[in-house]
């Protein structure tokens, strides 16, 4: 057996009656959460390792619904140019690039960000090789829900890319079978589907009743951008959230990215069928689309937070995306009342344990929960002073306060050193990869300024 003992915290529990307890002690137990609040001395072994945390606040670990793992290593490859552009000449050559060796260092660098922002588990939508961001989440010790990029049909995919629908399922079930529920349970397989513009109904269908039958969720990308919508219009006859209700895949275990263009009525239609909903706001903002947000959570819906990928905004942070949420939305509906500091920390923690369907095992500080929990070290000038501790969360706080995590009841960073991977090593290997990479593409970025 094996105890941690957190004493004398400000713990924001997240529990169901979103209880904080001010001076309040959390007793870890192996992997789990044995006690909270005022913790009984018989609870606790004689060799229990005893934690001070006076003054430092704790709350679940952090959820991010969508991070590409396997574009780390692109980033600032992306800015300034439409998605299309975007796409077909920048992250595809990019992606198509990639060794599973380099998808293996992307997504160890890309959970060092996770970690430092107070990430425990996320949600990755696709990358090519499973098996690579399946060993680093392994060795680095956070959770995910890992997919593969799924397409089986669309313009300017790149040869090693052009798969049928036949091969996309059967891949995806051979990485469930190898690597779901490895890790002690942190490593899970979802399935994946990339777009409209390159998945057909076929694929769409069978992949729903593939998540089914394993009762693991779908990640989707939806709506993100206006062009989309129209494509969806010319091609199916429909607007993508409605084709997608008349394919019968909208459902609670379907996780849908972006929502950007939908309208009110669609909105309804994810109320109806329970889908979450990941919000990108950053993303967002470089696609130039305002999600229904408000509207969202006013109906009901789980709405959770999302990064993105490195090339998106080139900031994998979740607290900066807390911080923006709460101010994108109250400023295009000229309305300071909306996005209240609570609601965005329930999309980041209870509401994306519910999304990626862990509601009864994290996303909260709870007895029988999974230890995921990080400590918030407060004393900087750019946090205190602490006049609203819920508020500060969510407007001021940075991911250098997040001074130590603690995944699964282990310490994965401890007063911000990363103890699971060599953090100097990965660094170094990433940029001689990047570079490689880059390379190989033949990507050609414009020079802002002369180069002299």
């Amino acid at each position: 057996m094996r105890q941690i003992l957190l004493k004398n915290g400000f713990v924001v529990s997240m529990n169901k009656k979103e209880q904080v307890y001010t001076q309040g002690s959390i007793l870890i137990e192996n992997d789990r959460i044995k006690a909270v609040g005022d913790v009984e001395q018989s609870l606790i072994a004689s060799d229990a390792e005893i934690v001070d945390v006076k003054g430092k606040i704790i709350m679940p670990g952090l959820i991010n619904t969508h991070v590409h793992t396997s574009q780390q290593l692109g980033r600032g490859l992306g800015d300034d140019v439409n998605l299309l552009t975007w796409l077909h000449e920048r992250i595809f050559p990019y992606e198509s690039n990639l060794t599973e060796e380099d998808s293996y260092i992307s997504t160890l660098l890309c959970c060092l960000e996770q970690i430092r922002a107070g990430v425990t588990s996320f949600a990755e939508p696709g990358g090519q090789f499973v098996s690579s961001m399946a060993k680093a989440v392994g060795e680095i010790g956070i959770r995910a829900k890992l997919a593969k990029s799924v397409m089986d049909c669309g313009e300017g995919l790149p040869a090693r890319w052009q798969k049928t629908t036949r091969e996309e399922l059967e891949k995806q079930e051979e990485d469930l079978r190898k690597f779901h529920n490895t890790a002690d349970g942190r490593v899970q397989v979802w399935f994946g589907l990339r777009t409209i513009f390159n998945n057909s109904d076929d694929l769409i269908i069978q992949t729903k009743e593939l998540a089914d039958k394993y009762g693991v969720g779908v990640h989707m990308h939806v709506a993100e951008v206006k062009e989309e919508v129209e494509f969806a219009l010319e091609t199916r006859g429909a607007t993508i959230v409605k084709h997608l209700d008349n394919l019968g895949v909208l459902d609670k275990n379907f996780l849908a990215v972006h929502t950007v263009w939908l309208t009110d009525e669609e909105v309804d239609i994810f109320r109806d069928k329970q889908v979450k909903v990941s919000h990108n706001p950053a993303a967002a903002m470089r696609v130039l689309g305002f999600a229904k947000i408000p509207r969202m959570l006013k109906e009901g819906i789980c709405v959770t937070l999302g990064t993105d990928g490195a090339p998106s905004s080139n900031r994998m942070d979740l607290i900066d995306e807390m911080w923006l949420t709460s101010l994108i939305h109250k400023g295009w509906r000229l309305d300071p009342t909306i996005m209240k500091a609570e609601e965005i920390i329930r999309m980041v923690t209870v509401n994306g344990a519910k999304a990626i369907l862990e509601e009864n095992s994290i996303g909260s500080i709870e007895v029988g929960k999974k230890a995921d929990m990080i400590i918030i070290n407060p004393d900087s000038p750019g946090m205190l002073p602490l006049h609203d501790n819920i508020a500060n969360l969510v407007t001021s706080m940075h991911s250098s306060n997040v001074e130590s995590t603690i995944c699964d009841g282990k310490w994965i960073m401890r007063e911000r050193k990363i103890l699971t991977v060599d953090e100097s090593a990965i660094l170094n290997e990433a940029k001689k990869r990047a570079a490689a990479i880059y390379k190989r593409a033949g990507i050609q970025l414009p020079h802002r300024f002369p180069y002299i």
